[in-house]
């Protein structure tokens, strides 16, 4: 993998995660001439990886933080409605205070989450055109299906109580059709009558089997170069502030430079270089209803239930939650449900189906940080170590802008954005 650009001196870097952001980082490390080690302790593109269970969207428009202006109003419902899109544990409340205190007060006032989207949208803005890219360089071009995102209210009212949502949608260059209850009948035949106004995002793409693909982007980085070992990372062998090694499972990884990519596990390896990261799982569910009787032209948002609906290759994918909890608590499956049963009021014609349907019900960790920004740049404590993590909601979808940023910055050029606004430094 050759760049036209003048090559930087070959340096021995370990990427640590193989999700769809480490994937990444390892192409982009292999195009300028690196020595690239992958680990990971799972399967890249298993059930176990975050990267495995989103919406499979692939939307410039997501750049409006999940902490928004009045959110703390909304608090006290979330602790007593389990049916809420976001919903917290009374138990874990102690513990979660000094992220959610942080959290509410980054989405305090507009001209904070005015901030934050540009942050976003500069990482989301070409998001489709990069994967498009990206698979067909991997030789999965089919995973990448470009056919828009719509966005389903019950009336135009219902749209304009998110104006501030929608313009900074509109600032950060997304553009957008509206779409009347005959032309939605017409593109979403399935969707209940009740969805009266819509906005299709006609630059939105999505990913037809996430797993699959994150899998397909590691092979690709294989056959390129990279090596591959199933290992966990616990922390760094620095000396005079240099790296010397990254310490795992199985033994001393020597390398100039390492990256963490590890997702939710990368706030303990971020200590261990320096950086102290404010960052907790907001746990996200999905259920995948195999062979449903229909296939969207496009995936769904619908406005009341908040969730991302897509038809992949496994079958209706109804994704979305946040669930705010301890890392080790159980799963709690009756957010399964809550999807179920969002997905048959949004498509009656479920109904019937559903109750011989094979339901995958699945949970992951998103990391997400109290800004609701990923954490890109420089440790702290010793440069040659790479954040790379905190994606929260946005990472499938910016996971190819990541990974160039991260070669830029260890290849010493120019980079593809400006990193300030992803700093550690922010949490101090």
């Amino acid at each position: 993998m050759n760049s036209t650009a003048s090559q930087p001196a070959a340096l021995r870097v370990v990427v640590i995660g193989a999700g769809i952001v480490g994937a990444a980082c390892a192409i982009e490390l292999l195009r300028d001439g690196h020595h690239v080690t992958l680990i990971d302790p799972g399967e890249p593109g298993g059930t176990q990886a975050t990267s495995y269970g989103n919406a499979a969207w692939l939307s410039p428009a997501s750049v409006v933080p999940v902490s928004m202006p009045g959110l703390w109003k909304k608090i006290p419902g979330y602790l007593f409605n389990k049916n809420s899109p976001l919903t917290i544990r009374w138990s874990a409340l102690p513990s979660l205070l000094p992220w959610l205190i942080r959290f509410i007060w980054a989405g305090a006032s507009v001209a904070r989450v005015e901030a934050t989207a540009r942050a976003l949208s500069a990482l989301l803005h070409d998001a489709p055109a990069r994967h498009r890219a990206l698979a067909k360089e991997a030789g999965v071009a089919e995973l990448i299906v470009s056919s828009g995102l719509l966005y389903a209210y019950p009336d135009r009212a219902a749209f304009d109580a998110e104006a501030l949502a929608w313009r900074l949608r509109r600032d950060n260059g997304v553009n957008w059709a509206e779409l009347d209850a005959q032309a939605i009948r017409e593109l979403v035949p399935e969707l209940d009558r009740r969805y009266q106004f819509a906005i299709l995002v006609e630059q939105g793409a999505h990913c037809a089997d996430p797993g699959a693909y994150v899998a397909a982007l590691v092979r690709h980085a294989v056959k390129q170069g990279a090596a591959l070992q199933r290992a966990k990372a616990s922390r760094f062998d620095l000396q005079n502030g240099r790296l010397r090694a990254v310490i795992t499972d199985i033994g001393e990884l020597a390398c100039d430079r390492a990256v963490i990519a590890a997702g939710i596990n990368s706030k303990i390896l971020a200590r261990s270089a320096g950086d102290k990261i404010i960052m907790e799982s907001e746990r996200g569910y999905h259920v995948v209803i195999e062979n449903p009787p229909f296939k969207l032209a496009v995936p769904v948002m619908p406005n009341d239930a908040k969730t991302g609906n897509t038809s992949t290759l496994a079958g209706l994918r109804i994704a979305g939650q946040v669930e705010l909890t301890t890392m080790q608590a159980a799963p709690d499956w009756s957010r399964a449900e809550t999807l179920l049963r969002h997905a048959v009021a949004t498509y009656p014609v479920l109904a019937t189906s559903i109750k011989t349907a094979v339901i995958q019900r699945w949970m992951g960790h998103r990391p997400s940080t109290t800004d609701g920004r990923p954490v890109l740049g420089a440790a702290s404590g010793c440069q040659d170590v790479i954040h790379a993590f905190g994606h929260g909601h946005i990472g499938l979808a910016s996971g190819p802008v990541s990974g160039r940023l991260v070669a830029d910055l260890v290849s010493g050029r120019p980079t593809v954005i400006d990193p300030a606004p992803y700093a550690a430094k922010r949490f101090l």
